[in-house]
């Protein structure tokens, strides 16, 4: 099985106004790389214009960006991941040291940095931005890592990484899946500052603010639960308690009252919903539990792929 030293993984769908500068960009950036175009059923040229430019170019017939990269990382071997969008909103100047990061200083995660630079003033789309400085403040609230642009397209990966992360979206909230599993898996993280441009007249986006930007939050939200379940149930639990005893307290001050129980009724709702709120505190329990068994398995897995990656470097560098 080949094993490439640097694999650029482009996802493109209807990109054919920019593909072609996009692969001639990262081939003159990063002259050893090999540089991959996966087409997700354009109508237009782009699979065309990419080979022309010296793409090797596949295709993923399952639409959404989340498809695609789950087959990318399904199929690539490499040292060193960078994936980029070929919409030529990320310049290539910014790829050689992303890639140095992983492949010298054993950086598992780097993450081109748009919201520190320029893309609150090159991106026309407002709605866009504020949708950014949201799952950013969300992501940075729940969850508390030091990734500063959750939702960038624009990232380099180690082998370790894209061998053991579970693609599950399906869709264009699989950056914000990638951000949360390495910061949950303790996995080695950096920022790289980088200047974002805006679409070139021509080029269309194809996130939809609304809809893509609810699947985005809604990922968040199922993540929570998933990665933080102990304090997922809390909150439910805490809020469960603080609506029983909203409803309780009227009920017992008339009871203090006149020492009779009027409202029975929501006296029984009341020991339901703290019923509720206990059992959603103990699954909590059970489920962070769990959870950490599966971190423990997750570094037993981690061990057999730093294994496999040794084996596949070695079949490489004798082949060279």
């Amino acid at each position: 099985m080949k094993m490439d030293k640097i694999a650029i993984l482009i996802p493109c769908y209807n990109e054919a106004a920019t593909i072609e500068k996009v692969v001639k960009d990262m081939k003159a950036a990063l002259p050893e790389a090999t540089v991959y175009v996966y087409d997700n059923n354009s109508s237009d040229d782009t699979a065309a214009l990419a080979a022309r430019a010296g793409a090797v170019v596949r295709r993923e017939y399952a639409q959404g960006k989340g498809n695609v990269i789950r087959r990318m990382f399904r199929e690539i071997d490499a040292e060193c991941y960078l994936m980029t969008d070929g919409d030529d909103t990320y310049p290539a100047e910014f790829a050689a040291q992303m890639c140095d990061l992983v492949l010298n200083k054993q950086v598992d995660m780097v993450v081109g940095d748009r919201l520190s630079s320029t893309y609150f003033t090159e991106n026309k789309r407002p709605f866009h931005n504020m949708g950014n400085s949201l799952v950013r403040k969300a992501i940075q609230l729940i969850f508390r890592f030091g990734i500063k642009d959750v939702m960038t397209g624009y990232r380099a990966f180690s082998y370790s990484f894209v061998k053991t992360f579970p693609v599950l979206s399906k869709g264009f909230e699989i950056e914000t899946e990638m951000t949360i599993h390495a910061g949950d898996k303790n996995m080695l993280c950096e920022n790289v500052v980088i200047q974002y441009r805006d679409r070139p007249e021509g080029s269309v986006s194809k996130l939809n603010t609304y809809s893509d930007g609810i699947k985005v939050l809604w990922t968040i939200v199922r993540l929570f639960k998933n990665y933080r379940p102990m304090g997922f149930f809390s909150l439910v639990a805490l809020l469960l308690g603080l609506l029983s005893a909203g409803f309780f307290i009227p009920v017992f001050i008339s009871y203090l009252q006149t020492s009779l129980v009027e409202k029975l009724p929501t006296l029984l709702t009341c020991g339901v919903v703290a019923l509720a709120a206990l059992i959603s505190l103990f699954s909590g329990m059970v489920l962070d539990t769990i959870k950490q068994k599966n971190r423990q398995d997750f570094e037993m897995q981690l061990h057999y792929t730093a294994d496999r990656f040794k084996e596949l470097k070695n079949r490489r560098n004798e082949a060279i």
